[in-house]
């Protein structure tokens, strides 16, 4: 036989998670797995202590409208789920007696779950694009580059300006926080300078966001630049 083997109870816990019936005959003869049970299989697993698993004698119950029951036992507890046709879940554990409510916990992981999958898919999620410069670079590459910035900030993301210096150009470190406060400059119409040009090492950075989409106050007045702030990790960097 080999060392590890597919029991009869692992191929349920396949099925079971697969949400497929069990034919009888198969892994031990079991005629059909139900519905229900299939459902409390599938969340036999959860981090919560759901029925059988709530070894207290006593609990504070609460029923699947939001009603105080009271302090009862836990086999009565348990038995007021089963005619109702619902779960015995522990939301208070810490309590004494610790709080339980009745609820379909299967439908109430599903409904957890696609709120979610909604909010995952309602983010927006901003990365912060980098923008390589020289003190070296022409004033047409720079335009280039600042379009390019522009096509990010219209995207919704932010910006890092990274300007690199090499051997005798470290002298003139002032000169590249010149030019990239030029550029903060000439970009004020969609960008809000959020952190300033910054020494580190042998690099000046500057990061700049979209200008905040709000109405009122100015018209078309370009804001002026923000205080310093700490800059953000960039998750996934993309080079202009």
């Amino acid at each position: 036989m080999p060392k590890y083997w597919l029991t009869p109870h692992h191929f349920n816990a396949i099925l079971c998670f697969l949400y497929v019936p069990l034919p009888c005959g198969l892994a031990g003869g079991i005629s059909f797995c139900s519905h229900d049970w299939l459902r409390r299989t599938a969340i036999r697993n959860q981090k919560a202590r759901i029925n059988r698993r709530i070894r207290v004698p006593q609990v504070r119950l609460i029923d699947e409208e939001g009603g105080q029951v009271g302090v009862i036992s836990t086999q009565e507890a348990l038995m007021m789920a089963e005619e109702r046709g619902l779960d015995l879940v522990e939301v208070a554990p810490n309590s004494d007696p610790p709080v339980c409510r009745l609820m379909d916990y299967g439908k109430f992981l599903y409904e957890q779950n696609k709120k979610a999958r909604e909010a995952r898919k309602n983010q927006k999620i901003v990365e912060i694009k980098e923008v390589q410069i020289r003190p070296s670079t022409d004033d047409h590459d720079i335009e280039v580059k600042s379009n390019r910035a522009r096509e990010f900030l219209a995207e919704g993301h932010k910006v890092k300006f990274n300007m690199r210096f090499r051997g005798r150009q470290l002298a003139h470190q002032d000169i590249g926080v010149q030019m990239l406060e030029e550029i903060a400059e000439k970009m004020r119409d969609v960008a809000v300078v959020e952190v300033r040009p910054t020494s580190e090492g042998r690099t000046i950075t500057m990061v700049v966001a979209p200008q905040p989409a709000k109405g009122g106050g100015g018209g078309g007045k370009p804001r002026a630049d923000r205080p310093a702030a700490a800059a953000e990790k960039p998750s996934e960097p993309s080079e202009a």
